[in-house]
C-alpha cells in the first residue's frame, strides 16, 4: 500500500462484546439486532461476519459489471462486505432517484454516484430519509478525518446549515480544472503570419482579422474561421473567456460575491461593453455565426477539418473540445492557450473554481440501512490513497505502480505513482470514478510525467503559468449553498427563466437582432420583471444562513 493504515482503537458499539484472540486480533461478536458488528476504525475486515449492503448506482458505460468487477472483489476480500448492486440506467437515474426519495419506498442501504443536490440533502435529510453522518465520522472516519484535515474546504462545503453532513463527496483536486475558462488558438497560423500571442482584446481583434484575410492555411481559399464556439460545449460559449476582459464572468448561473453580496455581471455596464466587443467581431465576420447555435460535436469537427486547418480560435476547457486527443491530425498539440486578455479598462481575470474539487452527494446512507456503520466504513476506505488508485485507475502493477526514486511527477517533484497501461475503455477492473475517492494535488500531480502522453503536463503548465497569475480572488467565488425546499423550488423557476433570457439576449445583441443602444434599458427592465432581485435575495439568504452565523 502507498501508506499503512494505523489502527485506531475506538469503542465498539455498546450492543457488542469483544475478546482478544491469541494472535492479538479482536474478535467482535454480533450485536443484539443480529447484524454484523463493526470493527474499530482502521481495523480490517470491517465486519467479522459476512455483511451485505445494497448500493444503488447509475450505470457506467466504462464499467462492464460492478458485481464481477475486480475492484469490487478486492473490497469484499478486504472488508468482508458483499455489495448487492441495484444498477439504474443512467438516462433514467434522476427520475428513479426522485421517485424513491418522494415515496420513501424500496430504499437501498446506500445511494451512490447520483450527485444528490444540496437541496435534496437538506429536504430528505431533515425528513430522516438520509442519515446524518457526523457521529459515524467521529467514531469511524479514519480516512475521512485525514481528508478534512488536509483540505478543510471539503468539510466546510458538505456541511449543511443545520450542522449535519448527509453525504460524502468524491474529491478531485484537479489543478487545471480550477482555472477552466480558456481560449485556444492555432499556433501554426500565428507563426505563418508572424504574429505574437495576443495579450489584449485589441490585439486579439487584430489577430482574428489577420486569420480572416491572410490565408494562414495556405490553400488560396477564404475558408478560415477566425473564432468559433458552441453554447453546449465544455466552457465554449462565446462569452466564457472573452467577457472576463470586461467583468468577472464566473459561468454557470453567473452568480458571484461582491463585498459579501450575491450579484450577477449581466446587469452591469461592463457586460454591455463586452457585448459591444463581441458584436464588432460578429459584424466583421471574425466570429462564426454558428458559434451561437452549433453543438459541441460540430465545433470539434471544425477543429478536425480533414482537408486543412480552418479554425483559428475557440473558448474551451481543453483542446480536446476542438480537436481529438492523440488523434491522427495531432492538431490538439498545435492549439495553445491565450492568456487572460486585458480589456480596455484593464480588467484581466481568470475565473477561479475554488470549490471545483468537491463533487458532492456521492455517497448517502439511507434510513433503510440496517448497518450504517459498516456502510460508512466502506465509504471511508475509498478515501485511502491506494484504494483510490485501485478504484479510479486499476490494479497495482497492471494499470499503475509506485514511482521509483528519481522519477519526476507532473509538478516537477518526486513522483508517487506511474500509469503503466492505457485505460478509459470499457473494462472490469476499476469503478471509473464512481463513488467516493480522494485525489488531492499531491496525488494527481504526483503521476510520473510521460512525455509520450503529455496531456496532463500541458494542462498543468498552461494553467500554472498563464492563468494562475490572474485568478479571481477566492472571496468573490460563491461557495456551495444549501437551499430549503421552498427556496430550491423558487430558485429553480427563476433560474431557468432568467438564464434562458440572458443567453437569448447575448445572441440577439451580438447578431444585431437587438440594439445595444436602443434595447439595453428594455433588457434591464425585463430582468427586473423576471424578479432578478428576488433571485439574488434567495442566494443571499442561503449564503448568510451557512456562512455568516
Amino acid at each position: 500500500m502507498l501508506f499503512v493504515l494505523t489502527l485506531v482503537m475506538t469503542p465498539i458499539l455498546a450492543a457488542c462484546s469483544s475478546s482478544k484472540n491469541t494472535d492479538g486480533s479482536t474478535n467482535v461478536n454480533q450485536g443484539a439486532e443480529g447484524k454484523a458488528a463493526v470493527n474499530p476504525a482502521g481495523q480490517f475486515p470491517i465486519t467479522n461476519e459476512k455483511t451485505t449492503i445494497r448500493i444503488m448506482v447509475p450505470s457506467n458505460p466504462v464499467v462492464e459489471d460492478y458485481a464481477t468487477n475486480e475492484f469490487t472483489k478486492y473490497l469484499e476480500e478486504r472488508t468482508n462486505i458483499h455489495i448487492e448492486w441495484d444498477i439504474i440506467p443512467s438516462k433514467s437515474s434522476a427520475e428513479k432517484l426522485n421517485l424513491i426519495l418522494s415515496s420513501g419506498d424500496d430504499l437501498p442501504d446506500v445511494i451512490m454516484d447520483f450527485g444528490v443536490s444540496n437541496a435534496q440533502q437538506m429536504i430528505y435529510g431533515s425528513q430522516g430519509i438520509f442519515r446524518p453522518l457526523n457521529d459515524l465520522i467521529d467514531e469511524y472516519g479514519f480516512e475521512t478525518k485525514a481528508m478534512f484535515e488536509k483540505l478543510p474546504i471539503v468539510k466546510d462545503s458538505i456541511t449543511a446549515p443545520d450542522g449535519n453532513i448527509y453525504a460524502l463527496p468524491h474529491v478531485n483536486q484537479c489543478y487545471h480544472c480550477t482555472l477552466p475558462k480558456r481560449m485556444w488558438i492555432y499556433q501554426p497560423w500565428l507563426d505563418k503570419l508572424g504574429l505574437s500571442m495576443p495579450t489584449t482584446t485589441d490585439e486579439f481583434y487584430e489577430v482574428l482579422k489577420a486569420f480572416k484575410n491572410g490565408d494562414p492555411n495556405g490553400n488560396g481559399k477564404a475558408d478560415e474561421i477566425p473564432f468559433s464556439g458552441s453554447p453546449t460545449g465544455f466552457f465554449s460559449n462565446i462569452d466564457s473567456f472573452l467577457m472576463n476582459a470586461f467583468i468577472y464572468n464566473p459561468g454557470g448561473d453567473r452568480v458571484y460575491l461582491q463585498d459579501g453580496k450575491a450579484v450577477v455581471p449581466y446587469d452591469k455596464p461592463q457586460w454591455r461593453e463586452g457585448l459591444t466587443y463581441l458584436r464588432k467581431l460578429y459584424q466583421e465576420g471574425l466570429l462564426d455565426p454558428q458559434a451561437l447555435t452549433q453543438d459541441g460535436d460540430q465545433l470539434k469537427r471544425l477543429g478536425e477539418n480533414p482537408d486543412t486547418a480552418i479554425l483559428g480560435a475557440a473558448s474551451a476547457m481543453h483542446m480536446g473540445v476542438i480537436s481529438e486527443f492523440y488523434g491522427s491530425s495531432n492538431r490538439w498539440l498545435e492549439y495553445k492557450t491565450v492568456p487572460p486578455l486585458k480589456g480596455p479598462e484593464g480588467v484581466q481575470i481568470a475565473p477561479y473554481e475554488a470549490y471545483h474539487l468537491v463533487g458532492g452527494g456521492s455517497f448517502l446512507i439511507t434510513k433503510a440501512s440496517k448497518n450504517p456503520a459498516a456502510a460508512f466504513r466502506l465509504a471511508d476506505l475509498l478515501y485511502n490513497e491506494e484504494v483510490t488508485l485501485r478504484s479510479v485507475i486499476g490494479r497495482p502493477d497492471k494499470e499503475w505502480k509506485k514511482a521509483e526514486p528519481g522519477e519526476i511527477g507532473i509538478n516537477g517533484e518526486q513522483a508517487k505513482w506511474k500509469q503503466i497501461a492505457d485505460w478509459g475503455k470499457t473494462q472490469n477492473f476499476n469503478w471509473n470514478q464512481s463513488g467516493p475517492s480522494f485525489r488531492p494535488n499531491e496525488l494527481r500531480l504526483g503521476e510520473v510525467a510521460n512525455p509520450e502522453k503529455p496531456l496532463e503536463i500541458i494542462m498543468y503548465d498552461e494553467a500554472s503559468k498563464k492563468y494562475a497569475p490572474y485568478k479571481q480572488a477566492a472571496e468573490n467565488v460563491l461557495p456551495p449553498l444549501f437551499f430549503t425546499n421552498e427556496q430550491a423550488a423558487e430558485i429553480s423557476d427563476l433560474s431557468k427563466t432568467i438564464t434562458d433570457y440572458v443567453n437569448e439576449m447575448i445572441a440577439r445583441f451580438v447578431t444585431g437582432d437587438a440594439n445595444l443602444e436602443k434595447d439595453w434599458d428594455s433588457y434591464l427592465n425585463n430582468l427586473k420583471k423576471m424578479d432578478l432581485a428576488r433571485y439574488l435575495a434567495i442566494y443571499q439568504e442561503a449564503y448568510e444562513l451557512k456562512y455568516k452565523k
